[in-house]
This record gives C-alpha cells, sequence and structure tokens, in this order.
C-alpha cells in the first residue's frame, strides 16, 4: 500500500460491469494502432449510441463509463485490460462485441499489423473459434464496402 492508500482507506476500484468492458474493448480497437481517427471517433459514438446496452442513459452516465473503462486501460495496461474486460463480458455479448471491435478497426478503411494483432487477441480473450471470428469479420468488412 502507498502513503495515499494508507491515508485515505484503500483506493481499490470498482468491479468492471458489462458496459464499462464492452467500451473498453472498443476502445482498445481504436487505440490499437497508436491513433484515433476521426473515422474510429465517430463509429465509436455511432456504436454505443446504437447499442440496446446503453439505450437507457445519458451522456454523463456514458461519459462516465468511457472514464472507467479508460482509467482501468491506464492503470492495467492494454493486454491485462483486454482479458480483464474479456472476462467481464457476459458470453452472450462476445460475438457482439467482437463484431464492433471489427467494425472500429474498419471504420478508418485501414488495418495496421497493430490492429490485426488485437483482434487475434480478441479473438482469443472471448474464447472464438476460427470460423466465427473469419464469418463476422467477413460480415464486417461487407459491411464497410458501401
Amino acid at each position: 500500500m502507498g502513503l495515499f492508500d494508507d491515508a485515505l482507506g484503500g483506493n481499490k476500484p470498482a468491479a468492471l460491469t458489462k458496459e464499462v468492458a464492452f467500451i473498453g474493448i472498443l476502445m482498445l480497437a481504436d487505440y490499437s494502432d497508436g491513433t484515433v481517427s476521426d473515422d474510429e471517433m465517430q463509429a465509436f459514438v455511432t456504436a454505443v449510441s446504437r447499442m440496446k446496452l446503453y439505450r437507457d442513459l445519458n451522456g454523463d452516465q456514458i461519459n462516465r463509463i468511457i472514464d472507467r473503462g479508460n482509467k482501468h486501460i491506464k492503470r492495467e495496461g492494454p493486454e491485462e485490460a483486454l482479458k480483464q474486460f474479456a472476462a467481464a463480458l457476459p458470453e452472450n455479448l462476445h460475438r457482439a462485441a467482437f463484431a464492433n471491435a471489427v467494425n472500429q478497426v474498419l471504420a478508418d478503411g485501414v488495418v495496421e499489423e497493430e490492429e490485426k494483432a488485437f483482434i487475434n487477441d480478441l479473438r482469443r480473450a472471448l474464447g472464438l473459434s476460427g470460423d466465427d471470428a473469419q464469418m463476422i469479420a467477413k460480415a464486417m468488412m461487407w459491411k464497410n464496402q458501401g
């Protein structure tokens, strides 16, 4: 424990919710190549605003979720945060998270090697089969061709 932990009674972060985990995965997809393009940012806003998971939340609540995800990534590092986000996400959201993350990577029209590596790491963290991941990735590529 550090000085401030002793003085303030500890600073244990709250457990990850599915809302934070899902947004965290999308943020990691955006960050995976080291930059977040305007197209990726727009895709992020669109994805979050259209999801049932966030439908009943206002802008301030969504911003707090984004803040929690960002702080978690900074505290744990991207690799460990990815594992923790995947573990906190219910299995019924694994394919949706993967599809949205692929969409984020495709948003700027360029898929860098770091983004490919992230998508492979995400597939493994979510426990998706190669066939499922391939099917989802193809569908997202078709979606982004138009």
